[in-house]
């Protein structure tokens, strides 16, 4: 990876640490708490996806925004 791509990477962190920081009004246990159960939800959501294609229930792929108008 190069330094500007590392950078940019690293600004889209900062600027998404910040943002969940101020949604918790600056509260860092608050933030730390909704990130852990953010986490969680998306665990059970994967382990759901996980567990519908094993057993073969694949979704239907999404239409393109261009074949919806």
């Amino acid at each position: 990876m190069s330094a500007s791509s590392s950078l940019l990477d690293n600004s889209r962190y900062e600027k998404a640490c910040d943002q969940a920081i101020a949604m918790c009004d600056g509260n860092m246990r608050s933030t730390i708490k909704a990130l852990i159960m953010a986490n969680e939800y998306l665990e059970a959501e994967l382990e759901e996806l996980q567990a519908a294609i094993t057993a073969g229930c694949v979704p239907a792929p999404a239409q393109a925004a261009s074949d919806a108008a």
